[in-house]
């Protein structure tokens, strides 16, 4: 595997209503009636929308300009498993396609709702890897009148850091950002403090990689149900020797001020979410928090010392997610070997925020420090 150093650079969960933003609403109104005001909204409509379709996931953000970043209006994200499968072979399965239909049909009433005025709909590891991908999309086409973009790994990695580069500590010199996904793992090593809020954070990078591994090719090679701490080991042992060529390029940013990690996955939000012993997942308490080296060991000891039955009725968990869970722990605990960290900052944020933070760049909607 090449180490890409560069750069500068050209399970169901109801996304909480300011999800990825702000402060509070993008702006006040002085008080039509509700009717009103709703029409005026249609007719100068600013949404824009943001749909990762993944290997585990398909999730939707439709959100507005505010004057620091943007406000979510609405999400949707559900489980469809689109790479099911693709661990032991090269194909999407029938069923995995129907789920993912009925999941697109739910995005496209969503957005029609919102009357999105610009949207990206990327799709990311399972339909680059599947030889039925390319038919995949056209049948999105056919079928939704959805444009579905297949984005190479260098993109996603890009949209990723995007997304979570505002939870970067201000006073860390260097930062290692990753994204577990479902068939792959991004992950990038970030230099240096941003010049100003909207700065392009991808011009921070100094090296990036794409892992060909995540949490449903990885439990389908090992095995999600019955996870022993052999198997445990031989998952992390495998993800390690992928990441050992980025390691050796970033090595110098562990040793830099304010190191930190900056993870971005439903595995990071999971391991917050059970450290806080939510009886309920809430991304305003799991977004943007830290966690110490020694607190994140022991929710993975825990984890991996509970039975399948015990992950599927944690409420962070859940039955559809319990078996994915260790593995996406092993690929975490890779990271923290190569880059040892007293800090891991936990962000519930990353690619779709990225679609959206770049296209209202490109629209200058924060010219002079407000939305436009």
């Amino acid at each position: 595997m090449t180490v890409k150093a560069d750069v500068t650079a050209e399970g169901d969960r109801l996304a909480e209503p300011l999800s990825g933003s702000t402060n509070g609403p993008s702006w006040v109104a002085d008080a039509p009636a509700p009717a009103a005001r709703m029409e005026s909204r249609r007719r100068s409509s600013r949404s824009y929308a943001a749909l990762d379709l993944g290997t585990n996931n398909c999730r939707l953000l439709i959100a507005e300009p505010a004057h620091f970043g943007f406000r979510v209006v609405d999400a949707f994200s559900r489980i469809v498993r689109l790479g099911e499968g693709l661990g032991l072979g090269n194909r999407l399965s029938d069923g995995a396609i129907h789920r993912t239909l009925d999941a697109l049909r739910v995005c496209r009433e969503k957005m029609a709702a919102k009357d999105v005025r610009r949207a990206r709909l990327v799709a990311t590891e399972a339909c680059r890897l599947a030889e039925n991908g390319p038919a995949f999309i056209e049948r999105v086409r056919e079928e939704l009148d959805l444009d579905l973009e297949i984005v190479d790994r260098k993109t996603e990695a890009y949209l990723a850091v995007t997304g979570c580069a505002s939870l970067v500590d201000p006073k860390a010199q260097s930062v290692i950002v990753f994204d577990i996904g479902g068939g792959s793992t991004e992950i990038a090593w970030l230099d240096g403090r941003a010049p100003h809020a909207f700065a392009d954070p991808c011009k921070r990078i100094r090296a990036w990689d794409s892992l060909p591994v995540g949490v449903v090719t990885l439990a389908e090679r090992h095995g999600g149900i019955d996870v022993t701490p052999k198997i445990f080991e031989g998952m992390v042992e495998e993800v390690s020797e992928l990441l050992m060529d980025f390691a050796l390029v970033a090595a110098p940013a562990g040793r830099a001020h304010n190191f930190h990690l900056l993870g971005t996955s439903g595995t990071v939000t999971t391991v917050g979410g059970i450290h806080l012993g939510l009886a309920r997942y809430d991304r305003r308490r799991v977004d943007g928090m830290w966690m110490r080296n020694g607190e994140i060991s022991t929710v993975m000891d825990r984890l991996l010392h509970s039975d399948f039955s015990q992950r599927a009725a944690n409420p962070c968990i859940g039955k559809e997610r319990a078996d994915l869970v260790l593995a996406g722990c092993a690929i975490l605990e890779a990271i923290r070997r190569a880059f040892p960290s007293e800090r891991l900052r936990i962000a519930d944020r990353g690619l779709r925020e990225g679609i959206l933070m770049n296209m209202m760049r490109e629209d200058s909607v924060w010219r002079g420090g407000s939305p436009r």
